[in-house]
């Protein structure tokens, strides 16, 4: 290993031991601190994005194939989580040490982190056999991290640490929903969850690409979402789902982007035009979904299951940072050592964009000028 400065034999960390509640999450100081293998870097942590998937693989909330109720974690019946677990996949940190086979030229590199574990070669796409970061190995959820080399993305861009933990799960997740749907310019998109992170990241990426997002949120959200691209905000129960979007939208609905499913799954076919496109990466409103076929086949939609994203899509997000073409939406920071308290608020949903993690030894530069700065958010956003 090839270091930058002294690294401390053990280090902060929570780590989840084992599936149920927040009890089964552990903060310790005296976890031993990694060491990159041949072809890693070694990440000082700066900050870490909370994310869904956090609670979900804690609760074991995934089921199975034929039982929904079932405890299972992220990968069903193939998983590779062990305990204990160390969280945590939206990570930005600097690299103090690189293992056997990289440049040393790499330390003292700013880098934000591709989470996905890829199985396949470079230049195979294909996302039938990923895993991630903070679940098939240990994550940002601690004072340091080793990840593969080419998973470390340098950045340049004029972003503090933690806004640059927002994007990473949750926009790179979004793209890839938009990549699944075709979503092109001009055409109209709805987003459910829309003030959640990978709601409020698809209303970004959708202006990108030319396209026109609508949000479904409650009440309160407007001003914030309309701010961040939506071009108009549709309010989740206040009369029927469908005629609402009808009167906001000027013109069809190209594309569902939904990240809440349950009770308004048939509603959100219903609205789609002939010929549209569905697409999904999450569904915090219900997993199983009463779905009328009929609906289905004589609109000749398509339904797209989405989950993460590729190489390619993570560096043309890498791209879209350093340009400016999206930003960050953060809510709040929480030290490492208040987890409890930021994954209770994470369950909440009263908050719009991200919360993020920081070492309590970075609080001072990167934590403290964003703590508790957010506004509230939708409830029911991923």
């Amino acid at each position: 290993m090839t270091p930058t400065h002294d690294t401390p034999p053990t280090m902060a960390a929570v780590r989840l031991r084992g599936h149920g509640g927040l009890d089964q999450l552990e903060f310790s100081r005296d976890v031993p601190t990694p060491s990159p293998a041949a072809g890693e870097v070694l990440i000082d942590v700066h900050a870490c994005g909370m994310n869904n998937t956090d609670v979900w693989v804690r609760e074991g909330a995934y089921g199975s194939d034929t039982d929904p109720g079932e405890v299972s974690t992220w990968r069903r019946g193939r998983s590779t989580l062990e305990f204990p677990r160390i969280q945590g996949a939206d990570i930005v940190g600097r690299i103090v040490a690189v293992g056997p086979g990289v440049d040393a030229s790499r330390i003292g590199e700013r880098v934000m982190v591709d989470f996905s574990i890829y199985h396949r070669p470079e230049g195979d796409d294909s996302l039938a056999d990923i895993d991630y970061i903070g679940h098939g190995r240990d994550g940002g959820y601690a004072e340091y991290v080793a990840v593969p080399e080419e998973n470390a993305y340098e950045i340049t861009a004029d972003i503090p640490d933690a806004g640059l933990a927002t994007f990473c799960c949750a926009y790179l997740t979004a793209e890839q929903m938009l990549v699944r749907a075709r979503l092109a310019e001009g055409e109209r998109v709805l987003v459910t969850g829309a003030s959640g992170g990978v709601g409020s990241a698809i209303l970004q990426l959708a202006r990108v690409r030319g396209a026109v997002p609508y949000a479904v949120s409650s009440p309160g959200k407007e001003d914030a979402l309309r701010a961040i691209g939506a071009e108009d905000v549709i309010l989740r129960g206040s009369g029927d789902l469908v005629e609402e979007v009808a009167r906001a939208a000027d013109g069809p609905i190209d594309v569902v982007a939904d990240l809440v499913a349950g009770p308004m799954f048939n509603d959100l076919l219903r609205i789609l035009r002939p010929e549209g496109r569905y697409t999904t990466a999450g569904a915090i409103g219900g997993p199983v979904v009463d779905l009328d076929l009929r609906t289905m086949y004589l609109k000749q939609l398509e339904l797209h299951g989405s989950s993460q994203g590729t190489r390619t899509a993570f560096r043309r997000l890498v791209g879209y940072i350093e340009d400016g073409r999206i930003r960050p939406l953060l809510d709040r920071t929480f030290r490492l050592s208040d987890f409890h308290e930021a994954q209770r608020t994470f369950m909440g949903k009263t908050y719009i964009g991200k919360l993020v993690v920081v070492p309590d030894r970075h609080w001072d530069e990167v934590g403290a000028p964003f703590a508790h700065d957010g506004a509230a958010g939708d409830p029911d956003a991923p």
